[in-house]
């Protein structure tokens, strides 16, 4: 049996809304929203009795998807947003793109900050780090050839 593919990738979040805006403005398309909650679901993530809002966002390539979560219950526990780039654990969604400071400029509209600086890797990418709604950090690549 082979890996058929990367499903998504969850990021928990405070506000839903904010966030899909700023997703929307990147370039991924809300696929749908939901409330996500019952026995099952609890038992899926260990949590019990839970309540979840959620909304996929996908990828113009229909490739990848982030699953943006707010529990309502029960409440989040801890808080990672702020961890700099060598913390462990998951730390950033890289996400290609046709120009970094185009793609800058309109993220600058819903509230991003650059980290450090835009910088060029040889002759094949210019990258940044962001911090974008809720300090969530994001990748942007612009592929040079």
């Amino acid at each position: 049996m082979a890996l058929k593919r990367m499903d998504n990738v969850g990021i928990v979040v405070e506000d839903l809304g904010r966030t899909i805006d700023f997703f929307r403005e990147l370039g991924l398309e809300l696929e749908g929203r939901a409330t996500i909650e019952g026995e099952w679901a609890g038992r899926v993530t260990g949590l019990g009795d839970q309540r979840v809002e959620i909304a996929m966002m996908r990828t113009p390539d229909g490739h990848s998807r982030i699953e943006l979560s707010r529990f309502l219950t029960p409440s989040v526990v801890a808080d990672h947003r702020n961890a700099p780039v060598n913390a462990l654990g998951y730390l950033r969604v890289m996400f290609a793109v046709d120009d970094v400071d185009e793609t800058l400029e309109r993220l600058r509209t819903r509230g991003a900050q650059l980290v450090g600086e835009v910088v060029q890797y040889n002759d094949a990418y210019r990258l940044c780090y962001i911090r974008g709604p809720e300090g969530l950090l994001i990748g942007l690549a612009q592929e040079l050839s």
